[in-house]
């Protein structure tokens, strides 16, 4: 009976899975602020592709770590940069997967924030136009989804103008559209090797601010978003449920580095069930309205359900 009356169900098919890519290692390594995550080598990347198929995940999200920093992350948009390596290998080792890539700079600029810096601020206009350049290299390098996470102001619309010249009509755009300035991002920082000097507050929501929430995912709805997206979760989970009553476009959540981080430190301290939690917090996105999950908690979920 507690079956058939179940409202709200988890499948591996609602989970996509991150990946850290760093360029310069030969063996995975632990990221010490993310218990069970590490950081890959690119020859690693058949093998992590097939690992999460196992596990029956099918969607990937793909972060680089990059060792050819510049001022403007350059080395993403090139056709033999970090971005394209790793899409390429990643849809060549399962071509059946979803292989998501993310469109921004904050980890291949030497000064870490997401775009070209003009008197220390972020210029969000000449962004927008190496953003566009990225989704296009990602494009061609095989990618299905790209996940533009810097929240620049009219970058859906400038992706998706460029995707569509260059003949990438099919490639989706996911948006990063509701994106808070919080401090659970901390462990993120530390796996993709940012080098970030100061904050990104002048282009992030402010953690009180409801209807900026709102207002931004109409923005990205409005010029061509494919999916919309609250970041972080557990936190915003009104801002989720919110924004699912306002569109009809898939949504999803990001289950955060430091979402993650907590539950792993507080179940080794012996204060939580780290895989009854795990489900939990998984559900509670769910019944707030995502129908689907980015989440370092996927593996370890898909294997659960499965089991």
């Amino acid at each position: 009976m507690r079956a058939m009356l179940r409202e709200t169900s988890l499948s591996a098919d609602d989970l996509i899975y991150p990946i850290f890519v760093d360029e310069e290692i030969e063996t995975p390594v632990p990221i010490k602020s993310m218990p069970g995550i590490s950081r890959i080598p690119e020859a690693m990347i058949p093998d992590t592709m097939a690992e999460v198929r196992a596990a029956g995940v099918s969607a990937v999200l793909l972060f680089g770590v990059s060792h050819h920093k510049d001022a403007t992350g350059s080395d993403t948009m090139r056709e033999d940069g970090l971005v394209a390596r790793m899409v390429r290998s990643a849809k060549m080792a399962a071509p059946e997967m979803l292989i998501i890539a993310d469109t921004c700079f904050c980890e291949f600029t030497d000064h870490g924030h997401c775009g070209v810096l003009v008197d220390g601020h972020v210029h969000n206009d000449q962004t927008l136009e190496n953003l566009a350049v990225q989704a296009v290299i990602a494009a061609r390098a095989g990618v299905d989804i790209v996940a533009p996470s810097g929240m620049m102001d009219g970058a859906v619309a400038a992706i998706r103008r460029a995707l569509d010249e260059a003949g990438f009509t099919d490639v989706a755009i996911m948006s990063y559209s509701t994106k808070f300035a919080s401090e659970f991002y901390g462990p993120f920082r530390e796996a993709a090797g940012s080098s970030l000097q100061g904050d990104r507050k002048t282009h992030q929501i402010q953690s009180g601010n409801l209807r900026e929430g709102l207002r931004e995912s109409r923005a990205d709805e409005a010029e061509g978003a494919d999916m919309l997206m609250v970041k972080p979760g557990m936190p915003y989970l009104d801002v989720l449920y919110a924004i699912r009553q306002e569109t009809l476009l898939p949504l999803g959540v990001y289950q955060i580095s430091g979402e993650y981080a907590m539950i792993k430190f507080a179940s080794q301290a012996g204060a939580l069930d780290e895989k009854a939690v795990m489900m939990e917090s998984l559900l509670g996105f769910k019944r707030a309205g995502a129908d689907w999950i980015i989440t370092y908690f996927a593996l370890d979920a898909a294997r659960l359900l499965k089991s």
